[in-house]
């Protein structure tokens, strides 16, 4: 076995399976740190199926060299009832000293900080590079939702925004940000009380799941974090998921999963961001409950060029699917336009 990359929470190996070389990574936090020479238990699905989506080995434990249990602070399990479940300090616990910031059910102030909702995760530098092109000095917090990868170290992309970002939280069963909350509602709270956020984006983790049937798509919780964002005296602001060269009808143009999480789950207003160069891509009518957007995208392509973080989105760059990301950081745009 041979290292390869670091970056926070994760670390990357070279592992010989069989006499085959297998790209593996371990999260350090959870199973220790490997070393080379160790022998590791691996778990291969991803690998065997061919996932797109990191396509690692992944190390379920160092069987010579077991890591001490946890005890820590906290009381919040998540990845419940999995062997690999880990406690957290959560920041609406009680123990917590962030509670009482998250212990009152009053709204935010209005007209409410801005929240942009994305479906993939592949969003979120886009919609940073939105925001900072107009506001570079906003603090920008990250929430993650649990529709995809559960710990936050799986993200290079979070790894690499680390310094433009003013703090992450995970929500529901993910962990791993710099604050742990139980519901997006409250992880939401959490950036904007704790973290004092000007600006959250809220995504899935990397690893969109998806079916090709209507409703069988980790991205309809989109629409739940619509919801959830009024709830709190938020104000949501919805990213489309848009594509000009997706091979696959259903994500050509406006995606179904922004049709149907915003046009049919999502019960609270938002306001739905469409990039002016790709207007004529979107049908307003998809989103009647909703205030249909479009923004100017002058200059989007060159601060989404400077992202510090790699731009990618279904095996496709920049380069390759414009669109894609010209939505995201049109609705970064919209949201910095409302500080």
């Amino acid at each position: 076995m041979s290292l390869g990359r670091e970056w926070r929470g994760a670390l990357e190996l070279d592992v010989a399976v069989e006499g085959t070389s297998v790209r593996a990574l371990a999260h350090p936090d959870l199973v220790g740190r490997p070393m080379a020479g160790d022998d590791v238990l691996l778990n291969v699905t991803t690998v065997e199926l061919g996932l797109g989506t990191g396509g690692y080995a992944l190390v379920v434990a160092l069987p010579d060299r077991l890591p001490p249990d946890r005890p820590g602070p906290g009381h919040l399990v998540k990845a419940r009832y999995t062997p690999l479940q880990t406690v957290v300090l959560g920041a609406d616990e009680q123990e917590a000293p962030t509670h009482g910031q998250l212990a009152s059910d009053a709204p935010l102030p209005g007209p409410g900080m801005p929240v942009v909702v994305a479906d993939l995760h592949s969003s979120l530098p886009a919609v940073v590079a939105g925001v900072l092109a107009d506001r570079p000095a906003a603090r920008i917090a990250y929430v993650m939702t649990d529709g995809g990868a559960l710990p936050i170290w799986f993200s290079r992309t979070v790894a690499a925004l680390a310094e433009v970002l003013c703090g992450t939280v995970t929500v529901g069963q993910a962990f791993g940000g710099d604050l742990e909350a139980v519901t997006a509602h409250s992880g939401l709270l959490a950036a904007a009380r704790v973290l004092r956020a000007d600006v959250t984006v809220l995504t899935q983790g990397p690893g969109n799941l998806g079916t090709g049937t209507p409703w069988g798509f980790s991205g309809v919780a989109a629409g739940e974090a619509i919801n959830a964002a009024a709830a709190v005296g938020a104000r949501p602001v919805a990213t489309l998921r848009m594509s000009s060269v997706d091979p696959r009808p259903r994500h050509r143009g406006v995606s179904h999963h922004s049709t149907t999480a915003y046009g049919r789950v999502a019960l609270a207003a938002a306001d739905v961001v469409v990039p002016s160069s790709y207007a004529d891509l979107v049908d307003p009518g998809a989103f009647s409950r909703h205030n249909v957007v479009t923004v100017d995208d002058t200059g989007l392509l060159d601060a989404l060029r400077a992202s510090p973080a790699e731009l990618a989105t279904m095996g496709r760059g920049l380069d390759e699917d414009p669109v894609s990301f010209l939505a995201a950081a049109a609705a970064g745009r919209h949201a910095a336009a409302l500080l």
